[in-house]
């Protein structure tokens, strides 16, 4: 396990994903889906009409431009769903880096199902190596920093455990995977949660938040396997609610000066807590973020801005 990887003694950190049977049902589901989109009922007219069904042959995918891969088990994936007569061999891996014009590996057998099912087979590796790619950018741009790259839930829906593993594929961390694994209080919890108390904005109904909630999961006899997380907005806040100890505070939008504010007064009240810096994170203003001292940056561009890394298919041959 890498160092940043590693959680804090004593804290269990958000499940990192890799590929295993979820995953597998999710692709099996989308490509159920992209198979209705693409062929319908009536299949592929084009193909079928030019193509006979005894044709076979091979060929090559390849990427058209530098990047990360991800997806690459999935091909495998998509050819059992699609129930191809097809046979896979792949040359690259998850993770790996990529060149323009390098084979990922080749595909051979039915003519009529590699033109059929190609548009499936490069839209989901191409989308996924396009958020790996991204996601090496911004952790190659803290590295020497304490800091790690975690993601959001800011993802498609249906593709979120797939574009989660992808970010692990350019070596970011997963952010928690839906409202069920962890607790998060954001500003409109905190909002609800001082109107029905009388309160106004101070930080000790901030702080209360966090001791409800524990109490609750205790109740639900889940203790300390499931993390809390609070968003605070400024140093006010931050210095109520570190004292009742929550996993991990959210720094929402807060200026440098703020953050290493913050890093500050973390280190001296409450050095076991972590620090998520979030709110207009780029690849411009992040190493100055990561150089705050903060432990953490979630990075909602990640999945939700990431462009597909171009893929192709180049012929090798036809029987």
């Amino acid at each position: 396990m890498s160092k940043s990887e590693t959680p804090k003694v004593g804290f269990t950190d958000f499940e990192q994903f890799s590929w295993d049977d979820r995953l597998e049902a999710d692709c099996q589901a989308i490509v159920e889906l992209a198979r209705q989109e693409d062929l319908g009922e009536a299949g592929d007219w084009t193909t079928n009409g030019l193509v006979s069904e005894e044709s076979r042959g091979s060929a090559t995918v390849v990427t058209r431009e530098e990047g990360v891969l991800a997806g690459v088990a999935a091909i495998e994936t998509c050819l059992g769903t699609l129930d191809a007569d097809l046979k896979w061999q792949p040359l690259l891996k998850d993770g790996d880096p990529c060149k323009a014009g390098q084979s990922l590996g080749e595909l051979s057998g039915k003519v009529r199902d590699l033109l059929s099912y190609e548009r499936i087979l490069l839209n989901l590796v191409g989308r996924l190596s396009g958020i790996a790619t991204l996601a090496s950018e911004y952790v190659a741009r803290v590295e020497g920093t304490q800091a790690r790259i975690y993601d959001t839930r800011k993802t498609t829906p249906g593709w979120r455990r797939l574009e989660k593993f992808a970010t692990r594929c350019g070596g970011a961390c997963n952010h928690r995977t839906g409202l069920f694994d962890a607790v998060m209080i954001k500003d409109n919890h905190l909002a609800h949660f001082r109107a029905s108390t009388g309160s106004g904005n101070g930080g000790p109904r901030t702080a209360e938040a966090v001791t409800v909630i524990r109490k609750y999961l205790e109740n639900e006899a889940l203790g300390a396997s499931i993390p809390i997380e609070i968003e605070v907005d400024t140093i006010t806040q931050l210095e109520a609610v570190l004292p009742v100890q929550p996993d991990i505070v959210l720094l929402d939008n807060m200026s440098l000066e703020n953050l290493r504010s913050a890093v500050a007064l973390r280190d001296e009240k409450s050095p076991s807590v972590q620090l998520e810096a979030s709110g207009g994170v780029t690849l411009e203003t992040l190493r100055q973020i990561a150089e705050t001292g903060v432990d953490r940056i979630s990075v909602g561009a990640l999945t939700h801005s990431a462009c597909s890394l171009d893929i192709g298919l180049d012929w090798n041959s036809v029987g």
